[in-house]
């Protein structure tokens, strides 16, 4: 493990256009669950996966009431970034990082002190409210005031239509412009990190065996193995928390220094 450590590093070092692509992984150790391992969310309540799909929240108010009372105590207001995160600040610091994209709607890569334009949301943030209706866009937590003041489904104040977090659910289409700006970057690449994802959610795992199509090198942080792995140049089974700041210790970073 240790030399494919090195090896990895090494080619971080030696890469110019780094694309990262995050899932729920990374954030777990922030205290963020993902969904389906064996503390996720739908894991330990098999019915919030109900609340994810589009159909059922458009369809019945006490569904959207549930999802209301599920964001309140979303653990993302309570999250800070972990050493992960903050490697991936150090990457960017270096002028190497070219594009991260993550599946995550924590908002913790901005927390941390990624560029947001840098980061590309492929489902979405937490973070906002939108209206299904009319678009209207703002924060979610002037929303979540909304709900504590006994508003069970809060309606949108411009409309009246139905309001809804800003993240993709089941049912849902992706958002085109965002995911070809993703699969763009994916080709404009020399290393792809693919951390803490499954890689079986598409369209977005298509980036590793595009940045592979390019000639970029292919390394997968994960703790389970992956459909992709067998076009990976380097698998590393490991905390990530642990290993990624391994990784680009080399480039003479700011938050590996001070620690």
């Amino acid at each position: 493990m240790n030399n494919r450590i090195e090896t990895a590093g090494e080619w971080v070092v030696q890469a110019r256009r780094v694309v990262v692509l995050t899932g729920a992984g990374i954030s777990t150790e922030s205290g963020v669950p993902d969904f389906r391992g064996p503390q996720g969310l739908w894991t330990q309540d098999p019915k919030a996966e109900k609340l994810s799909d589009i159909r059922y929240y458009m369809a019945d108010p006490e569904v959207r009431r549930l999802a209301w009372q599920q964001r309140l105590a979303h653990p993302a207001w309570r999250a800070k970034p972990n050493a992960g995160h903050l490697a991936l600040v150090d990457l960017e610091q270096t002028g190497r990082l070219h594009t991260l994209v993550t599946q995550n709607i924590d908002g913790l890569h901005q927390v941390a002190g990624n560029s947001p334009a840098k980061v590309i949301e492929v489902h979405g943030t937490i973070h906002e409210v939108v209206c299904m209706h009319c678009d209207w866009r703002g924060p979610m937590q002037a929303t979540l005031e909304r709900v504590r003041a006994g508003e069970e489904d809060p309606p949108c104040r411009s409309c009246g239509g139905i309001l809804k977090s800003a993240t993709i659910s089941f049912g849902q289409a992706l958002v085109p412009a965002v995911i070809h700006r993703a699969l763009r970057a994916a080709e404009e690449a020399d290393l792809l990190l693919a951390i803490g994802t499954s890689l079986n959610v598409y369209p977005v795992a298509n980036v590793v065996p595009l940045a592979k199509s390019a000639r970029a090198k292919i390394v997968i942080l994960n703790a389970q193995a992956t459909p992709l792995d067998g076009i990976a140049d380097a698998i590393l089974r490991a905390n990530i928390g642990e290993v990624l700041p391994q990784l680009v210790q080399g480039c003479g970073t700011r938050h590996l220094s001070n620690r």
